[in-house]
Parts: structure tokens; C-alpha cells; sequence
């Protein structure tokens, strides 16, 4: 079914007076590397989490592009993972600290390619219990991984593929993904017991059993770091909400309004990744009305 509007409001009601930034979730960001440090893609992510109600969000990244991200970041904290020539090193001790006290993670942005990487998300996903995004350069790790492990983890899967990466995961090819894009989400939404957000012009979210199609957004949202902003407005939801195909759904339709709203100011020549996370507020602002 089409997500509307109205399907939208419970994940965007007001909050109690007494509430603290506790009650909406400790989240955290891993990613980014050394020949793709992303220090403004990294920040947008980060920030759109926070636009998006996250209490707390947490930058995860290696030690030797902090210089170049911190300038960008105000109300995010930091934590970083000793590196190899701008590549993370695997070390558990370390992952658990940085995921110490953490409700949801999203990982991949900007992380790049490597064995350690395939190490990292491993062990996150065979020792940890809770909602895990999975985009960009995560999705392509995880496609040079036994994808079983999908089955095994005690996680809440999130995969956010565009249908390229979606068509290097999956073994199926891009004109039968265009072809058919809701039944081969659901297929594997299915077959690997996890949440699926397949993006393209109508973005398809399911968990296999129930599916959403999402109809906002516009061409200038074709520009890089869109795809960024809306992995941060889930995991950023993710926080302190459970997740479901119906939440993710909301987060792409956020993601869309608030797309559609930044292009009305700035067209869809000029705007820009961070003009969409500007607009967030004024796309809840929409749906609550």
C-alpha cells in the first residue's frame, strides 16, 4: 500500500514536558575512512539523526580524520577507532566501547572496502541485539560476506540499497529489480528475516510481509549525500522507536517531504543534501497537522 500522510502521525507526536534525552535514544554513526573521509557527509548524517529525535548521537570514525570532521560537528559527540593508512583497525574491545550504552546504529557511510571492515561488521552483527542500518559501503562489505549471517544475528536489520547495490547483494539484476521491484524486496526481505528500504523513484519498504510504497521526493534530491540524510532520519528515529516496516516507511516519507520542501526554496538545480535535513523540521511540522 502507499504510505499517506496520516500513517505517519504516531511517530511524530508531541513529546512530555518532563521527558530527557535519554527517553529518545542513545544512536551512533560508524563510517567514514581515510581516501573517502565524507567529514560533511558524516556531519549531515549526524545531524539529520538529531533532526530526526535522536537524544544522543554518537560519530564513530577512525582516528585519523577526526581533524577533518569535528570542525563540522556541534551537538554530536565523537568516538574513534585506531586506524591503518585511514582504514579501521578491528579491534572488539574497542567496538564495544564505542557502542557502549547505544540503542541503534547505522553503518557504512563513507566507510570504504576492506577486510577489516568485514571483521567489524561481523562481529557487530553476531554480538549485538539491536536495530542496525545498513547502507552505502556497508551494504557492499556485507555483499562479499556469507549473507547468512542476516539469519543468525540477534539484530533488527535495516538495508537501505539503491537498486545497484541492491543488484550486488542480491544476484539479481537490475532490469528484473526495475521490472518487479516490490515482490523481489519482499523475496528477500523474506529470505534473510530483515527490514528492506529498495530507493528509487517510488521507494518500496517491507519486511516481506508488509509493504509500504513511498511517493515523495523529487529531482533535486538527485544529488549527493540524499541517501545519507534519510539513513540519519532512521536511525535517528530508530532511538526511540521499535523498528518496523511502517517507521522506516515514515523516515523515507520525511525524508521525501522534506526533500520536496528545499526544493520549493532553492530548486531542484541548487538545493542541496543539507537543505533537505533544514526542512525536517518543517516536514514533521506538515504531518502533524
Amino acid at each position: 500500500m502507499e504510505l499517506k500522510k496520516e500513517d505517519c502521525k504516531e511517530f511524530v507526536g508531541k513529546r512530555d514536558v518532563n521527558s530527557n534525552k535519554g527517553d529518545f535514544g542513545y544512536i551512533a554513526i560508524l563510517g567514514g575512512c581515510q581516501n573517502y573521509s565524507g567529514a560533511i557527509k558524516l556531519a549531515n548524517l549526524s545531524s539529520a539523526s538529531i533532526r530526526a529525535g535522536s537524544g544522543v548521537t554518537r560519530l564513530i570514525i577512525p582516528k585519523s580524520i577526526v581533524n577533518s570532521v569535528s570542525p563540522y560537528l556541534l551537538e554530536s559527540t565523537l568516538f574513534t577507532i585506531d586506524d591503518n593508512d585511514g582504514e579501521m583497525i578491528f579491534d572488539s574491545k574497542e567496538i564495544d566501547k564505542s557502542l557502549h550504552h547505544i540503542n541503534a546504529l547505522a553503518i557504512g557511510m563513507g566507510w570504504g572496502i576492506n577486510k577489516n571492515n568485514e571483521k567489524i561488521l561481523e562481529y557487530i552483527l553476531e554480538n549485538y541485539s539491536m536495530p542496525i542500518v545498513i547502507d552505502a559501503d556497508g551494504i557492499n562489505t556485507l555483499s562479499k560476506m556469507d549473507l547468512e549471517i542476516l539469519n543468525r544475528t540477534k539484530s533488527q536489520i535495516i538495508l537501505t540499497p539503491h537498486p545497484k547495490e541492491f543488484e550486488r547483494i542480491s544476484n539479481i539484476s537490475i532490469d528484473e529489480i526495475e521490472q518487479n521491484p516490490v515482490k523481489v524486496a519482499e523475496d528477500f526481505a523474506n529470505k534473510y528475516n530483515l527490514i528492506l528500504l529498495l530507493k528509487g523513484h517510488e521507494t518500496v519498504v517491507t519486511d516481506g510481509s508488509e509493504t509500504y510504497t513511498v511517493k515523495k521526493g523529487g529531482a533535486g534530491m538527485a544529488t549527493a549525500g540524499s541517501g545519507d540524510v534519510l539513513s540519519g532520519i532512521i536511525v535517528g528515529m530508530l532511538g526511540s522507536n521499535k523498528p518496523s516496516s511502517r517507521l522506516i516507511a515514515t523516515c523515507a516519507y520525511i525524508a521525501g517531504l522534506a526533500g520536496e520542501i528545499a526544493e520549493e526554496k532553492y530548486t531542484d538545480i541548487s538545493m542541496k543534501a543539507s537543505d533537505t535535513i533544514e526542512s525536517i523540521p518543517e516536514a514533521i511540522k506538515e504531518i502533524r497537522n
